[in-house]
């Protein structure tokens, strides 16, 4: 598989378990830096996943103003994006152009399932 996966997520916990669950799982995880959201996206540019976990919730900012920001970038058309929060904003967010919807808590596998359709 080998896919790039960028990870933005606002709990440390969290995020280390991600790591290790999709490294565990043949992804290439790529941790964000805690940024507004013009640097966040300034790093995606950068890195150029093939996916991108994004939380709503972010440290210093909106994930769903972050996924408005990669949409309207045509360099980032071709990334994918899978939201999370433990709030149901799957509407919104596939509104916003994300690929998926994931509320937590959820299981590893629960993840895998709904990254998996969004691989090439």
């Amino acid at each position: 598989m080998n896919n790039k996966i960028m990870l933005f997520e606002d709990d440390r916990t969290m995020l280390s378990l991600l790591k290790t669950l999709l490294t565990m799982e043949g992804f290439r995880v790529v941790l964000a830096e805690d940024g507004l959201v013009d640097n966040l996206l300034i790093s995606i540019m950068n890195e150029q996943p093939d996916i991108i976990l994004l939380d709503v919730n972010l440290r210093q900012g909106s994930g769903i103003d972050l996924l408005s920001a990669i949409r309207a970038n045509p360099a980032l058309d071709n990334v994918r994006v899978i939201m999370s929060s433990g709030m149901d904003f799957k509407d919104e967010c596939l509104q916003k152009g994300a690929q998926g919807f994931i509320l937590k808590p959820y299981m590893p596998d629960d993840l895998i399932k709904v990254i998996s359709p969004s691989l090439n």
